[in-house]
């Protein structure tokens, strides 16, 4: 694996970038060098070496397999809210216009509140989330197309 050196003034910005925003991860990527910082702990990853063509599988999953396109995958297990207070408006609701980086819902975790952000401009499509009910990393909670 090829090493590199770890920019120690990169991860101080990115901790407080963590500190300041209240995510509980931040992943920055430079060319082939990635480097992940959580509450807690920081994580460096080397690039993997890149698997022969031929390891892959001989047919494509199906696309019924995967997310759905424009899909908003949960970054973090804890409790998904729609809306900022109990009773309030929720951030948004199917068929809303929403623009890249606004506010689609909050998610608690480690009793920190995190807003979770549309990652393009689109349209609501679909809400998958429960308001109040647990969400796990990787869960679909919306689709933005």
């Amino acid at each position: 694996m090829p090493k590199f050196d770890v920019d120690e003034s990169l991860v101080r910005k990115l901790a407080a970038l963590l500190e300041q925003t209240g995510l509980t991860e931040i992943e920055f990527e430079a060319g082939e060098q990635r480097i992940r910082v959580t509450r807690g702990s920081t994580v460096v990853h080397a690039p993997a070496a890149a698997a022969p063509a031929a390891a892959a599988p001989a047919a494509a999953p199906a696309v019924s397999d995967g997310p759905p396109a424009g899909a908003v995958m949960s970054p973090m297990v804890g409790t998904a809210y729609a809306a900022a207070t109990p009773g309030g408006d929720a951030f948004v609701k199917v068929g809303d216009r929403v623009q890249k980086g606004q506010t689609l819902l909050i998610i608690e975790a480690m009793k920190v509140m995190n807003p979770i952000p549309a990652p393009h401009a689109g349209m609501v499509k679909e809400i998958l989330f429960d308001d109040g009910r647990p969400v796990e990393y990787g869960d679909v909670l919306m689709v933005v197309a």
